[in-house]
């Protein structure tokens, strides 16, 4: 493998808005490839908005979702993906010939689709079909796979896809900032996000504290550190719905450390190089190569019905 140059980006999105937000995607990523990044990275459900369909019935969720790769807005991902010459990933909702919804992130690149996830934990509107496979493929001789945001909390997730070959996981997000059971957690006021020209420091401490980052760097480095792989984390920044995000897109090393992050409260992208060296010299590869499956193999193939439980969506 050679090196490898991949962006992270952070944006605004408009709720519904495909347009819109496909025209934020293209600049982005016009800018991106200007620097010299192969790769992109853009949040969850960035094409379609994502915190608006918890409130969305069946028939207005088909009406927002689309085809895959045959809808409008994979085609023009690839268009972009194509007039730039550089590879692309984002997210939308997907329907199936049956009308089966699916909350999907592709990768694209000038051929076409190169990759389809679909997200295994998806909770945000009840008509959502879970995914039922992992996925891994290849970007220019590096193994890559996607896990969406809820995904990534279940640490057996990003195991298997390492396990499955994925050298590079990409993370997109809607995260941060909502309410939960652990201490110092909750929504950020959006009077914040308004204000955040005469008053920027109000807006950091929130986004930097409990609520956000200091809530993220307890679990997502980890996840880059036992794994031995690169974390391409995506976020909004600003106000998706009603609800106030934070950015923080960022890339992680196989050594947990973060090599780039979004610091702007603008539309942005960051850029770091990935070397293949790091995958063998970080810990992680070594505690992979020791593991024992004979121990637990069939502690972790125990019958187990899932149950997922997201607490600001508690109607109670």
């Amino acid at each position: 493998m050679e090196n490898i140059k991949i962006s992270t980006a952070q944006f605004e999105n408009k709720s519904g808005d495909k347009a819109y937000n496909l025209s934020v995607i293209e600049e982005l990523t016009k800018k991106a490839a200007e620097v010299g990044s192969e790769v992109i990275a853009f949040h969850e459900c960035s094409i379609t908005g994502y915190s608006f369909a918890r409130k969305l019935n069946k028939d207005q969720m088909i009406a927002l979702a689309e085809p895959i790769p045959d809808g409008k807005s994979v085609q023009k991902l690839i268009e972009i993906a194509k007039k730039y010459d550089i590879v692309v990933l984002a997210g939308l909702f997907e329907k199936d010939e049956e009308d089966n919804l699916f909350k999907a992130y592709v990768c694209v690149d000038k051929h076409g689709l190169k990759a389809k996830y679909r997200k295994l934990h998806p909770f945000i509107n009840p008509h959502l079909t879970p995914g039922n496979e992992y996925c891994v493929f290849d970007i220019k001789g590096w193994k890559c796979g996607i896990l969406i945001c809820y995904d990534n909390n279940i640490i057996e997730n990003v195991r298997a896809t390492k396990l499955l070959g994925a050298d590079i996981i990409f993370m997109p997000h809607v995260t941060m900032c909502t309410p939960s059971t652990r201490p110092g957690a909750g929504f950020v006021d959006p009077k914040l996000w308004d204000n955040r020209e005469a008053d920027p420091t109000s807006l950091r401490l929130e986004f930097d504290g409990m609520k956000g980052r200091d809530w993220l760097m307890k679990w997502l480095p980890s996840r880059a550190y036992d794994n031995a792989i690169y974390a391409i984390f995506s976020n909004p920044i600003g106000m998706d719905d009603d609800q106030l995000k934070n950015g923080c897109s960022m890339i992680i090393d196989p050594f947990g450390d973060i090599i780039a992050e979004c610091r702007s409260l603008e539309d942005s992208f960051v850029t770091a190089t990935l070397v293949p060296e790091k995958l063998t010299l970080a810990g992680g590869h070594r505690y992979i190569k020791a593991r024992r499956p004979d121990l637990y193999k069939n502690i972790l193939s125990q019958d187990h019905h899932p149950e997922q439980k997201v607490v600001w969506l508690d109607k109670k």
